[in-house]
């Protein structure tokens, strides 16, 4: 029989094509991370999990690889300007990066930095946004493009940008905003970037597919755009209007929509040139999208285009269109914020146990005055067959039910309850089991197949690191960071540790379609079992939420360096959320939790209940756990510590002998 190796493991969880190069797996079984894209040393992520664990951090935890948001900038930049080149394209590329995609300070200020050379921008969607954006020390000629709803304020602010200097678009939204940038322009004497948002016809694919088209939230219809270009012309900011703008949706599937929006917005800024508004910028917005399963599909969670494909298609759409209605070519900007941050920032997670319901901590015997419903049970398992399975599960399922009737009418003991439905559990696993060897498998055998995969527990909240699996079923690919020279034999989905059901990761990426459940390892005693949530750089650290307060988990920031222990040294370490951080956001003051901890203390000290040295040990334990990390930790402090897996919910691993119950 072939043994389990590496070059398995990557053919499983599809990692040689959504990693692009950024990730495999080494010769020890251990995921390593290629910032450069597959050049150079590779960074091993078990090596850095345990280095951090050596600095008194706990998981779980996101490891950002800075070096990828660097190579992420640079590789569009160059692809932009090999494109421009290569088709004689007259104007020049000027990207921007839309900080609501990621707005950490960290990834911004990265960003930049690579972007520096390019004279790359930032765009900003909200007021917020625009405060943190016209503070960076972006280079002159780099752009900030304004997006959104707009205020008096958000106007002033981008109005104010101006006169320092940076070359700051307004992109009109709706045309209220129109004749506040003349007045506040007039105010503060300044001439002001105008740009106009049209709403194309075209629609977008994927998911958000919906963001472009007729009844797309932003933009202006042909004629309010005629109708601005008017304003404008009357109010003396005819030259004021430099860019055409539009956005036909995040992570777009499908190359056709990118060529059909392109043409479509260049004929806009075509017939705005022929009437004497000498534009300078097309920005055909955002949509570049990330293959999250490596799929190359235009399935919702993956793309049919590679980046090539969707710069040449940028390029050549815009100068072919420019060409045929004699027109100068624009310089094109492009808000890419997915396909630059996803990447770089990897989620890790322990499992601490795992959910079985199939087996029981006990095993039942049989005994002389079993009810007739339980030994109808034993001859169900004992006669399972290959012909016969759907008959066999059919039977079981009756005999189920009839216990639980028995059971509350008052016919039925505990303990003959309890055996009917460790032997139903039984014959299903047997069911499963011998399914395996057959052809076609019954829909209904499929459905239990999927039912009795375990559920291994993880030290995470769904809700503040993966939002968007919660609320729109986004894929991520997820993948052991380890053991990757052991075949995994377990069917499992995932589940954290809010209390809410919904709490759980129950579809994955697969080389055909959506699965149920994941293959993982068996869970060995005293060992921890490591998970990897892959391109998480894009809206997962901004948009979660606070469900169950368990808030920020710790993050770390890892550079590349050859001439460092392992390739690498750690540059940054942002701890998680404190208890006592999530409890003031909701209006719970520390200080006075604690106080009301010493009040009750004290008066049991005054009523002789606890003695005033315990007393001062358990004022002491709150104020410390108030200031502890909202995530679990159990090792910590634990007198028996390496036998935690062996005590996993569900007692498959490491069952005890003396758990035997003879009824």
């Amino acid at each position: 029989m072939k043994s389990w190796g590496v070059a398995d493991s990557l053919k499983l969880y599809n990692i040689e094509n959504w990693g692009e190069q950024y990730f495999n797996i080494n010769p020890t079984g251990h995921l390593t991370v290629y910032p450069r894209q597959g050049d150079g040393s590779g960074i091993d992520l078990v090596r850095v999990v345990e280095d951090i664990k050596s600095r008194g951090l706990g998981l779980p935890i996101v490891i950002r690889f800075q070096d990828i948001i660097r190579h992420r900038v640079v590789t569009l930049n160059e692809a932009f300007i090999r494109a421009i080149k290569e088709f004689g394209y007259k104007g020049i590329y000027q990207g921007v990066y839309p900080v609501k995609v990621n707005q950490m300070r960290e990834v911004v200020e990265e960003i930049v930095d690579s972007g520096e050379h390019y004279n790359f921008g930032l765009e900003a969607g909200s007021k917020a946004e625009l405060a943190a954006v016209v503070a960076m020390d972006i280079p002159p000629q780099a752009l900030i493009i304004c997006n959104g709803y707009k205020d008096y304020e958000y106007i002033k602010l981008a109005l104010m940008a101006v006169k320092l200097g940076k070359r700051c678009v307004i992109v009109v939204e709706k045309l209220s905003e129109l004749d506040q940038i003349f007045s506040v322009s007039r105010e503060i004497s300044v001439t002001p970037l105008i740009g106009l948002r049209c709403k194309l016809n075209t629609k977008g694919s994927g998911r958000w597919e919906d963001s472009g088209g007729d009844f797309a939230k932003f933009g202006l219809t042909t004629p309010e755009l005629l109708y601005a270009v008017q304003r404008m012309r009357e109010e003396g900011f005819e030259n004021s209007f430099k860019l055409l703008h539009f956005h036909v949706g995040s992570q777009i599937t499908d190359i056709r929509t990118i060529k059909d929006a392109v043409k479509e917005a260049t004929r806009y800024y075509a017939k705005l040139y022929q009437m004497g508004l000498h534009l300078e910028f097309l920005d055909v917005g955002g949509g570049l999208g990330v293959d999250y399963d490596g799929s190359r599909t235009n399935f919702d969670s993956s793309v049919n285009y590679s980046l090539k494909e969707y710069v040449d298609d940028v390029v050549y759409s815009i100068k072919e269109t420019c060409e045929a209605e004699g027109v100068p070519e624009p310089h094109i900007v492009s808000e890419s914020g997915r396909a630059l941050v996803a990447h770089h920032s990897v989620l890790v997670v322990n499992v601490f146990g795992s959910i079985d319901v199939s087996n029981s901590p006990l095993e039942f015997h049989f005994s002389p005055n079993e009810n007739d419903v339980v030994n109808e049970m034993r001859d169900i398992l004992e006669n399972v067959s290959h012909k016969s399975l759907l008959g066999n599960f059919h039977d079981a399922l009756q005999r189920k039910e009839e216990a639980l009737t028995m059971f509350k009418l008052g016919f039925l003991s505990l303990e003959d309850r309890a055996k009917a439905e460790y032997l139903f559990w039984q014959i299903c696993k047997k069911i499963s089991r011998m399914s395996k060897d057959l052809k076609y498998v019954h829909e209904e055998i499929e459905a239990l197949n999927r039912k009795l995969a375990d559920q291994y527990l993880c030290n995470f909240s769904v809700f503040q690191s993966m939002l968007d699996h919660w609320s729109i079923q986004h894929l991520f690919p997820i993948v052991p960071i380890h053991r990757h020279d052991e075949k995994p034999t377990r069917d499992a989905s995932l589940v954290d540790i809010t209390c809410d059901s919904d709490g759980k990761v129950c579809q994955f990426i697969d080389l055909k379609e959506v699965s149920s459940t994941i293959k993982l390892h068996e869970l060995k005693p005293g060992e921890p079992y490591l998970l990897g949530f892959f391109l998480m750089g894009a809206y997962q650290d901004i948009m979660g939420d606070m469900h169950n307060l368990f808030g920020r988990v710790h993050e770390v920031h890892v550079f590349l360096d050859e001439s460092e222990p392992g390739g690498y040294y750690i540059e940054e370490i942002i701890p998680g959320d404190r208890i006592s951080n999530v409890l003031s956001l909701t209006q719970y003051s520390p200080d006075y939790l604690k106080k009301s901890i010493k009040s009750q203390i004290d008066q049991k000290v005054r009523e002789s209940d606890i003695k005033p040295k315990e007393g001062v040990d358990l004022q002491n334990f709150y104020e410390s756990f108030v200031e502890g990390y909202t995530y679990t930790d159990f090792f910590k402090n634990e007198p028996h510590s390496a036998n935690l897996h062996r005590a996993a919910p569900g007692g498959r691993e490491g069952d005890s002998p003396d758990g035997e119950l003879s009824v």
